[in-house]
């Protein structure tokens, strides 16, 4: 049986929360693999697995995680970029587990810190999340992913993508929008620190120059 043959079928009645704890749910001990989490999943599966990627990053205290979640966005937002309908990832990547203690905590995060994401996103501004505006927003996210591997910047990104994804899955125009915003937004307050920086060393030792020369 082929992989599409195993997805469950798209219910758009069944918010992402209910989604996210229905993992946690149906997972055994060992937790699920990537690739189960990937066959449970309905038409809207590569917004959903980059959330799914993405909440860990939004929990306090889980350091190195971004690190691990970066490559699979990386990889699932760059299919979204080039038009690929269903989501695909490395076997060495789908055999990865995420422990039941993981799923856990992330369903719990999702149901007691999400809902007012589920709440006020409704399908709208639906030009923002269709065609070659869904490839955008798959822009966004790469761009969005690339600051969250830095260290202790994932929180802001984080929100980017969760933006981004939750407006995909709910087909919510203004979310997209708003994350792509958000995205944007960090990188470039990034890229003025980091330019701030080279300035100001270069100005510094110009300074030590003149006053040592």
């Amino acid at each position: 049986m082929t992989d599409h043959a195993n997805r469950h079928t798209d219910d758009h009645r069944r918010g992402f929360i209910e989604m996210v704890a229905g993992l946690a749910r149906a997972s055994g001990p060992e937790g699920m693999t990537l690739r189960e989490i990937r066959d449970r999943l309905d038409e809207r599966a590569f917004g959903l697995m980059i959330l799914i990627l993405a909440i860990p990053c939004l929990v306090p205290a889980l350091y190195g995680v971004p690190q691990i979640v970066g490559i699979p966005i990386l990889l699932l937002a760059g299919q979204m970029l080039f038009g690929r309908e269903e989501p695909w990832l490395p076997e060495s990547v789908l055999k990865r587990t995420v422990s039941k203690a993981m799923l856990d905590r992330m369903a719990d995060f999702a149901v007691k810190r999400m809902g007012w994401f589920e709440r006020l996103s409704r399908p709208r501004l639906a030009v923002f999340t269709h065609g070659l505006a869904e490839q955008a927003a798959a822009a966004f996210m790469i761009l969005a992913t690339l600051t969250i591997v830095l260290p202790m910047t994932n929180t802001v990104p984080s929100v980017a993508l969760t933006l981004l994804s939750v407006g995909l899955i709910q087909r919510d125009g203004l979310f997209v929008a708003a994350g792509a915003a958000v995205a944007t937004a960090w990188a470039g307050a990034l890229t003025a620190i980091g330019v701030g920086f080279i300035v100001g060393a270069g100005w510094a030792v110009h300074l030590a120059a003149r006053f040592t020369g």
